[in-house]
């Protein structure tokens, strides 16, 4: 399917409707006669293939907009459709509906993107006015670089602006809204982490609380990226399974140290239900399914939680792919974002490898063995992750962090075990007006966190480069996770014959346990 995705994105033309129509309709006939010829899997692979071809097309009918090709200037009326981020200067809005007014002439977009002033308040569903100056959206500044417009176009958004003056408030958003509330939910608790603590740490406290990352300083995001640290502050699957895991623990533990509740209540899938609720929440503060890393990881959990609930091995291959296939289907362009191929590339590595044949481990004793247990599953865990989005990452971004394994065993015990929790209380305070410690607690492992990064960025001074790659790069490092992904079997019964071989006592029961039988 990602592959069909990536030939319709290189045709030099749109195709026909009456074409994709036609080769599906063929497609569908093949696949109902291949069974008579033993051809299924071929054809269902052609057919996986036609679909991914035909996805971008349907999202553009369903979703696409005209783009602005000449700079526009004038008074318009809009409608408030979301807030991507706000602080006491400048707030950044995406509007929809705009009525030209007076003499202006009118635009063909459906969407746009503008810079507004701080002032007045708004809220999502408020009509505003002003004299907007509207850009076409630019395209890759590289070849090969981000191409603004192609993702734009996606998601309804024809132009970029700004307000040059006479901005008001013309109607307030009228009746009950879950979106505006939830908004407000989440500046609410933005405001209140910034009202005890300034910078960058409440900068990067309201980007891992509530995904906001416009305050965050360009000396902080240097750092972070060259000691291998930035996808912390970015909400994903780590802060996700933080969170979610730990009400899933927290609730188990709390119904099974009950024996009246834990011996009648079936308390592993209670504390799913529960895991399941937190992710969902937390998306939520994230920015809802506009937050395409969180919505991702928020499936990837809701796959997770499902199998313990049906009883299911929680976390594997087969699960990715269904966490892949339901995000290709809502959003296809986001195939070709960097945060899409970094988490799936990160995630399927790290299962491949966990999933590798092993001794099995006996009960280690002493506190000493489990910290270094711990800081060693870290470190493979980091370097693992990193391995498997090197080419991805020095792709896209034309960097890489040679320490970056290091940056985090230092730092992710800090994240795990004092920012997110303390994230987490805070949040739960705030309703009672008294989450001032817990938010400085928050704000200490912050500090700790960038006083890590500071170091680690100090010692890959010299280390760092910014290779340029080319798309032959991705198709690399896709087919190693292919690989990964398909090889694991093979892998597994060659650990299976290596283990009997080297202790036929063994036996068959051994082998097969080895290679996952």
């Amino acid at each position: 399917m990602i592959f069909g995705l990536a030939a319709y994105a290189q045709l030099p033309f749109e195709p026909l409707p009456q074409a994709l129509i036609g080769v599906a309709l063929a497609l569908s006939a093949a696949i109902a006669m291949a069974r008579r010829f033993r051809a299924l899997p071929v054809v269902a692979l052609l057919g996986a293939f036609w679909v991914g071809f035909c996805l971008l097309p349907i999202h553009s009918g369903m979703f696409g907009t005209p783009m602005l090709a000449f700079p526009a200037y004038g008074q318009f009326e809009a409608r408030v459709d979301e807030i991507i981020s706000a602080n006491a200067e400048e707030r950044r809005i995406v509007v929809s509906g705009l009525v030209p007014m007076g003499t202006t002439r009118p635009v063909a977009i459906s969407r746009a993107r503008l810079l507004v002033p701080a002032e007045p308040a708004l809220e999502l569903g408020d009509t505003i006015f002003g004299r907007f100056r509207l850009a076409p959206v630019p395209g890759p500044v590289l070849p090969g670089g981000y191409d603004g417009q192609f993702h734009s176009y996606f998601s309804g958004i024809g132009a970029y602006g700004s307000v040059i003056g006479d901005f008001a408030l013309v109607a307030p958003a009228s009746g009950f809204d879950v979106s505006r509330m939830i908004e407000s939910l989440r500046f609410g608790i933005g405001a209140r982490i910034d009202a005890v603590l300034d910078g960058d740490t409440a900068a990067i406290g309201r980007a891992m609380v509530m995904g906001d990352q416009s305050a965050l300083s360009d000396e902080t995001r240097d750092i972070l990226a060259e000691s291998g640290l930035a996808h912390i502050y970015s909400i994903s699957g780590l802060h996700l399974s933080i969170v979610a895991g730990g009400v899933f623990w927290l609730l188990r533990l709390g119904l099974a140290a009950v024996p009246a509740l834990g011996t009648r209540l079936p308390v592993k899938k209670l504390a799913a239900i529960g895991g399941l609720v937190a992710a969902a929440g937390y998306l939520m503060l994230a920015g809802g399914p506009a937050n395409v890393p969180a919505l991702r990881s928020t499936i990837m959990l809701a796959l997770i939680f499902g199998a313990v609930l049906a009883g299911r091995r929680a976390l594997t291959m087969r699960n990715v792919a269904f966490a892949a296939l339901a995000i290709i289907l809502i959003d296809p362009a986001s195939v070709f974002r960097p945060s899409f191929q970094l988490s799936f590339a990160a995630v399927v590595g790290l299962i491949g490898y966990f999933e590798l044949p092993r001794r099995p481990v006996k009960g280690q004793s002493g506190w000493l063995l489990r910290i270094g247990s711990t800081v060693w599953v870290t470190a493979m865990t980091s370097f693992i992750a990193g391995l498997a989005t090197l080419l991805f990452s020095a792709y896209h971004f034309q960097q890489t962090a040679p320490l970056g394994v290091v940056g985090n065993v230092l730092v992710l015990p800090v994240v795990s075990l004092v920012i997110m929790p303390f994230a987490v209380i805070s949040v739960l305070l705030m309703p009672f007006g008294i989450e001032g410690a817990a938010v400085s607690v928050m704000g200490w492992g912050i500090d700790r966190m960038v006083d890590g990064g500071v170091l680690v960025a100090g010692w890959s001074e010299g280390l760092t480069g910014n290779p340029l790659l080319t798309p032959v790069a991705i198709l690399i490092g896709i087919a190693a996770l292919a690989s990964v992904c398909l090889c694991r079997q093979l892998v597994a019964d060659a650990g299976a014959c290596g283990r009997a071989a080297v202790d036929p006592a063994a036996g068959p029961r051994s082998a097969a346990r080895y290679s996952g039988g």
